[in-house]
């Protein structure tokens, strides 16, 4: 790769504007976007997860969307397989890569600035932790990955569970952890052939940020705007063999759409607990995105007058 290459990050809490942004930032330069969220990545969900439309798309290619099938897990290993062999493509046809997104993991994990090293699953732990709460799997999270517990997707025992295996896992090579039994899983380093490509292409982060009232009203008003096409797409999903459990798993609106079919809430408790917890996500992406001192952060708002001049 050549040293002059460039790719360019774009990221902010949901509802703050990035794919609009990215679409007319790869129109000026000649890119594509690889889209980094990680329920965009399924097949059919689409209005909960708030896909780009085509038409939305204005003829700019995008790569890592609807890739994978909504009933198996698509992991952040997986994602950084996928976003590698798009940057590729994209440098291949001489345009430049836009990463968008708000999933920050799966981005750094792209990017080679977290290490997963393929982390192996851990069935004794899983089976162990397998059946606790939320509430208790956050709790046990806390203990030995403060910093993750507090961007994670709190509601979510999967990710929970395998957060939970990843920080004891490298915790050390040998250790007994809170669930009383010990692990013997080797550590071992993660090979740096990845890291030395990332280090030869010039990184340009831009975040997008919004007055907090501001990011509330558009979450509010695009929530009231999807929620019928949301409630049709679960229905959809749900008779094409996803599971309620699989759906809950699929994030906040699929969660709690799933719970008022379900009848465990009526629609007007979802609206209000849905819109309430798609905010607290919009903070812990905040949160995940302020460690990176590397985002240069604008304003929507002035974003015209950024582009004319990048």
């Amino acid at each position: 790769m050549s040293s002059k290459q460039k790719l360019i990050v774009i990221v902010g809490p949901t509802a703050s504007g990035k794919s609009k942004l990215a679409v007319t930032l790869a129109q000026k330069i000649g890119g594509e976007i690889i889209s980094a969220d990680s329920r965009q990545i399924y097949k059919g969900l689409n209005i909960g997860s708030g896909k780009i439309t085509k038409k939305e798309m204005r003829g700019v290619l995008h790569h890592c969307l609807s890739v994978a099938n909504p009933k198996k897990v698509f992991t952040a290993l997986d994602f950084k397989k996928c976003a590698q062999k798009a940057t590729t493509m994209i440098y291949h046809s001489s345009k430049i890569p836009i990463i968008v997104g708000g999933t920050g993991f799966y981005i750094d994990a792209a990017l080679g600035r977290v290490k997963l090293g393929g982390v192996p699953p851990n069935r004794m732990l899983r089976k162990k932790l397998t059946g606790k709460s939320a509430a208790e799997l956050l709790k046990m999270l806390k203990k030995i990955d403060p910093k993750r517990a507090k961007i994670i997707e709190q509601k979510n025992p999967r990710r929970l569970i395998r957060a939970i295996e990843i920080a004891a896992w490298k915790e050390k090579s040998h250790f007994v952890d809170f669930a009383g039994f010990a692990s013997t899983q080797p550590r071992g380093p993660l090979g740096g052939r990845e890291e030395s490509k990332i280090n030869k292409i010039a990184i340009i982060w831009l975040g997008i940020k919004r007055p907090p009232e501001e990011l509330k009203k558009r979450i509010r008003t695009r929530l009231f705007r999807r929620l019928p096409g949301i409630v049709r797409e679960v229905k959809k999903l749900r008779h094409g063999g996803l599971s309620w459990k699989r759906l809950y798993d699929l994030g906040l609106e699929y969660r709690y759409t799933s719970l008022y079919l379900r009848s465990k809430l009526d629609y007007k408790l979802m609206t209000t607990q849905l819109q309430t917890a798609t905010w607290h996500y919009a903070k812990r992406q905040m949160t995940y995105f302020k460690k990176n001192k590397e985002i240069r952060w604008i304003s929507l708002g002035k974003s015209v007058r950024f582009l004319s001049n990048f």
